[in-house]
């Protein structure tokens, strides 16, 4: 069973889009973008774990699930980008720290 986590995924909505695909980005907050690859834990209807998200504006999170501009590979390096942003950001912002 793949992890779930509510108030994770709610750490989206503090942050502005961090896909920022070029010429669909709306900016401003965004929503929690999952990871669409199986060694996340998507598969089928299953989402990936909640740790695996990217916080995306609607327009960018919409693109990269249903969108055909981009090649399988390409929505995994957007994704994988904009995840490695998100994370650095909630650090940063100390939306998440590790508990003494």
């Amino acid at each position: 069973m793949n992890y779930r986590d509510r108030s994770l995924l709610d750490l989206a909505y503090q942050l502005d889009c961090t896909l920022l695909i070029d010429g669909i980005c709306e900016g401003g907050p965004g929503e929690p973008a999952h990871s669409n690859q199986s060694r996340h834990g998507k598969g089928g209807a299953l989402k990936a774990h909640d740790c695996f998200f990217a916080s995306g504006c609607r327009s960018c999170h919409r693109e990269l699930d249903q969108g055909r501009r981009f090649t399988r590979e390409e929505k995994a390096d957007i994704w994988q980008r904009a995840h490695e942003r998100t994370m650095l950001q909630l650090w940063q912002l100390g939306l998440i720290r590790v508990a003494a």
